[in-house]
């Protein structure tokens, strides 16, 4: 009789330590979606470009050097903004990407992100091999597939797809690797700002209706930050290295201006989805005015790279980067630190301004 109340005891002791644990978090909570998709360019590539015919490549180090996984392929230091995204929301793992993902994996959701990639199919092509916009459309497409697969019926894809978040990214290369790369493209001979702007966005609606087509029904459109103010830019075009380029951050906004209307048109338009958009370039202009107030001490050079500001080219091979990674903005010519990746992060899920999404963020579309 002894044994079996010490036994009883026991096990009270035990449910309540699961209790707590559970409560903590020990114990692994569900995530608040059942799964995340991302599309998008190299601030947000973990992998995708690696085995690819390809300059835009970031799987060597010193990319990765503060990343439990090293050089996975990310062009930072360490986490992007949807390796944070998925922490907040509850994943265990990060994201993994399409180039690797098999199986049961693709529940999680994929990564579909290639470096150099654009909305239109030539941007980037000076760099080699890249996944454009609608090459990751497709991508998931294939993944839709297996998902039917996997679940047994269509009607059940559909549904499960239907609470999984997906965030895009695109816009930045259409700039940075074609409007202002006069040399390669003709599209600013062909286009003004306004003109690029208006063709960008209706390619770019035109894919999110083909997600919508295929199951997505929460999507988060990030707009474009001020690449006038990375250092790639300001090498180039700042006269003292530190000062924005307008003519490119004008241009940028034109982009955001339409990005934002166009989630208006796709909430009225396609009733059963809800969209939404976040506003990265604010983000990026309020660290860059208020630097210290997130730690930063530099923000107008890279961590690593060449020439002046550490921005003509990204990092190199083993290359030595600076120390004190924590307090830089940006990593190497275009792409921001972790820190930096962090801030715009926490933000896109969990607005502290009304001007970071709108109208909602990611916590609230992930609720619906």
């Amino acid at each position: 009789m002894e044994a079996v109340k010490l036994i009883r005891k026991w096990m009270v002791n035990l449910v309540g330590i699961v209790v707590v644990l559970g409560l903590w978090g020990g114990v692994g909570a569900a995530p608040q979606v059942p799964c995340y998709f991302i599309f998008g360019d190299s601030l947000v590539d973990n992998g995708n470009n690696n085995q690819l015919s390809s300059l835009a490549k970031a799987n060597y180090m010193p990319y990765g050097i503060d990343f439990p996984g090293g050089p996975t392929g990310r062009f930072s230091n360490g986490k992007t903004t949807v390796d944070v995204i998925a922490e907040l929301l509850g994943f265990d793992n990060y994201i993994p990407p399409y180039s690797t993902v098999s199986g049961q994996e693709i529940l999680t959701g994929v990564n579909y992100a290639s470096a150099a990639a654009g909305i239109r199919e030539e941007t980037g092509q000076q760099l080699g091999g890249r996944i454009s916009f609608s090459g990751q459309v497709q991508n998931y497409q294939r993944t839709v597939s297996q998902v039917v697969n996997l679940l047994g019926s269509e009607a059940q894809a559909a549904n499960y797809l239907s609470r999984c978040i997906y965030t895009i990214g695109l816009g930045s290369n259409d700039y940075l690797n074609n409007y202002f790369m006069p040399r390669y493209y003709s599209s600013s001979r062909q286009y003004t700002p306004e003109q690029f702007a208006d063709v960008l966005i209706q390619s770019y609606a035109e894919q999110l209706r083909s997600l919508y087509n295929y199951g997505a029904r929460k999507m988060a459109l990030f707009g474009i930050g001020a690449i006038g103010c990375s250092p790639n830019e300001l090498a180039q075009y700042s006269p003292d290295g530190r000062t924005c380029v307008e003519r490119i951050n004008s241009a940028n906004r034109l982009f955001n201006d339409r990005l934002k209307s166009l989630v208006d048109q796709l909430n009225n338009e396609l009733t059963d989805a809800r969209f939404t958009y976040i506003n990265s370039y604010d983000v990026f202009q309020d660290i860059i005015g208020n630097p210290s107030s997130y730690g930063f001490t530099v923000t107008n050079a890279g961590c690593c790279g060449i020439g002046r500001n550490n921005g003509q080219i990204t990092c190199l091979p083993l290359q030595t980067p600076c120390p004190n990674r924590r307090d830089h903005l940006f990593w190497d010519a275009f792409h921001p630190t972790e820190a930096a990746n962090i801030v715009v992060g926490r933000r896109a899920y969990s607005a502290e301004s009304s001007s970071d999404a709108y109208p909602i963020d990611i916590n609230r579309l992930a609720q619906i």
